[in-house]
């Protein structure tokens, strides 16, 4: 009988990788079907925004074709773009 290879030794990996681990973006993409008017309402009633920081947000989106809207861990991020999807906005994620 031979003996069994031995198993190569395992590196050492940090145990809190979320350290490095910056959260996740909420991005806002420009559409041509929403009026400006709803999508600040989605803001305010999605993230609580003041009216001011929404229309911000909002006139970015409409500008720049895109905003960041929130970061956030991944799962409230994905907690967020589900969210908006249910309000007709169109939203992805990406890494912070």
């Amino acid at each position: 009988m031979t003996a069994a290879p031995e198993a190569p030794a395992r590196q050492a990996v940090p145990s809190d990788r979320r350290v490095h681990d910056r959260g996740w973006n909420v991005v806002v993409w420009n559409d041509p079907v929403n009026l400006m008017s709803y999508v600040v309402w989605v803001f305010r009633k999605v993230f609580g925004y003041p009216k001011e920081r929404a229309t911000e947000l909002m006139l970015t989106v409409h500008r720049s074709g895109r905003a960041i809207v929130a970061t956030a861990p991944r799962e409230q991020a994905e907690i967020h773009v589900h969210r908006l999807h249910h309000h007709g906005l169109w939203a992805t994620m990406e890494r912070a």
